[in-house]
């Protein structure tokens, strides 16, 4: 028996299902289902930032594709302090250590703080995906008393929460101390001071700026003794607790995660249920991305791979295939998988208009269903012009300066790709090539296992391309060499296209290895050889 398609055949869709259901059972309101992902405001957003973002916007399209009102709240967590400072950034910020990072100026001299500078980045990532969100900031919610009851509930229960954090994770600081970091009225920072005291009468706290460890290395507080209003923004809640009161504040019914911050979900989880009396929302668990060094990519580590970077050299629903193709294990990373990406979105969309068949049902869903998240259901009004990212990146190599543009065009239509006016969406992905090769000197061939008849065959056609120099010749040329190592013409063409281009087919390969430029084309071979 075939398998029921949930609603698109991906994992949102599935996803969805299981928040509607849960819901239901909670017997909490289905009239607005919200969703949510903190934007860290402390460094560079990267890639994973991003993802983090995409993905919750997509189970909130497919709660809406359900029939169901759903939101997208992107919370900043702009109220949180300054541990290090990211690799790139002037060192005189050292001694902002320890302050909201909105109370630090902006490096760039463009926004009001480091902390508003650093989360616009983000959101100009979300604009320029179509993603549509709710913004809100700590800072602010915390000054307009969004969480003032909640706040108000943990304190009293402070103890309760210590003991709660104790079992869960084995630390003794909230025993101690309570769960809340005030500002220091003397110092300007937060994670320095130590709140001793609660005064439910006058919704205050007392502390005492102590210090702090800031990776590996202690950071003296003032010591200053003063008392912090919570009602006022003063300070925020600590993050064994902060998530716990957002959720019902927000009323927020799935958020996703990153394996890093799993145990302070745990306690969330605990605090929320136990001292707040609100359901958590419904969570997944995803992993880190990794750079092609296995080190993951990290807003101070120095390897930051922004979305910005991503958006020089791909289009928006390339990185959001990246994002939402796969939610689960880690995924390394780099620039030069971007080719690959927009490929591969040009299948799926071959795939989605049925020029691509796929036999199996459910398969053929799944494939559909992530082109269509992948263009928020907003698919182009006619099939978009397929030309593998590796012939735009060659014909840009060899484009004369100065009329890149209109040299990458008549070479297309040489080929047959273009005929009448060139498309938007052409335009663009001409762009992206011409900013990889004046990035790039080198170009990323699409890695291939040959056969020991291939792999004779191919060094065969790099001696024949360092003499010949006419496309009908080489042309025959590799029919014959085909031949004459036991190959299948078809199967040898297949193959040096996919080196070459990425794909399995692409125009005449004797009159493009000559566009292309032979020395490249035999650097190119060389290098697929060399894997071998």
């Amino acid at each position: 028996m075939t398998e029921k398609i949930i609603g698109h055949g991906t994992w949102y869709d599935k996803v969805a299902v299981e928040i509607l259901e849960r819901e239901r059972k909670l017997g909490r309101s289905l009239e607005l289902i919200r969703t949510e992902s903190g934007l860290g405001a402390s460094g560079f957003p990267h890639i994973g930032s991003f993802a983090d973002c995409a993905r919750a916007y997509a189970v909130t399209l497919a709660i809406q594709e359900t029939g169901f009102k759903s939101e997208y709240i992107a919370f900043a967590d702009d109220l949180d302090g300054l541990r290090k400072v990211p690799a790139g950034l002037p060192k005189s910020l050292k001694k902002y250590l320890g302050y909201p990072v909105t109370s630090i100026p902006d490096p760039y001299n463009c926004h009001k703080s480091y902390g508003e500078h650093m989360t616009s980045l983000l959101l100009e990532a979300l604009d320029a995906c179509d993603i549509k969100y709710t913004f809100m900031t700590g800072r602010e919610a915390y000054e307009k008393g969004l969480f003032n009851e909640e706040i108000k509930t943990l304190l009293m229960n402070a103890k309760r929460i210590g003991e709660i954090v104790r079992e869960e994770v084995g630390q003794e600081k909230f025993v101690e101390v309570l769960p809340y970091f005030p500002i220091c009225s003397n110092c300007g920072r937060i994670y320095t001071t130590k709140a001793h005291e609660f005064l439910p009468n006058e919704d205050k706290v007392l502390y005492t700026c102590e210090g702090m460890e800031v990776k590996g290395r202690w950071l003296e507080g003032c010591g200053h003794k003063g008392e912090a209003d919570y009602r006022k923004g003063e300070g925020k809640l600590g993050w064994k607790v902060e998530f716990a009161a957002r959720w019902k504040a927000l009323d927020i019914r799935f958020e996703a995660y990153g394996k890093d911050i799993a145990d302070s979900v745990r306690v969330n989880d605990r605090i929320c249920q136990e001292i707040l009396n609100w359901p958590p929302p419904s969570h997944v668990q995803y992993e880190m991305f990794l750079d092609k060094s296995g080190k993951k990519i990290s807003k101070s580590a120095g390897n930051v791979f922004t979305p910005q970077v991503w958006l020089r050299y791909g289009s928006p629903q390339s990185l959001l295939l990246l994002t939402l193709k796969r939610f689960v294990g880690t995924r390394s990373l780099s620039v030069t998988d971007i080719p690959q990406y927009m490929n591969e979105l040009d299948e799926l969309e071959d795939v989605c208009l049925g020029r691509k068949p796929i036999p199996d049902e459910k398969e053929r869903a799944k494939l559909t269903g992530l082109y269509m998240y992948c263009r928020f259901f907003k698919p182009p009004p006619k099939a978009s012009i397929h030309i593998p990212y590796n012939l735009l990146t060659y014909l840009a190599k060899v484009a004369p300066k100065g009329s890149e543009t209109e040299f990458v065009i008549e070479k297309l239509r040489d080929y047959g790709y273009v005929k009448e006016e060139v498309p938007d969406d052409l335009k663009k992905r001409i762009e992206y090539a011409l900013n990889w090769t004046r990035d790039f000197m080198e170009i990323k061939e699409k890695a291939v296992k040959l056969s020991d008849q291939e792999i004779s065959a191919v060094k065969e056609l790099i001696q024949i391309l360092q003499i010949e120099t006419d496309e009908e010749q080489i042309q025959g040329a590799i029919f014959s060499i085909a031949r004459k190592h036991a190959i299948q013409p078809a199967k040898l063409f297949k193959t040096l296209y996919t080196i070459l281009l990425g794909v399995p087919e692409g125009p005449r390969l004797g009159p493009y290895i000559l566009a292309m430029g032979r020395e490249n084309v035999i650097d190119a071979l060389k290098r697929a050889m060399k894997k071998h």
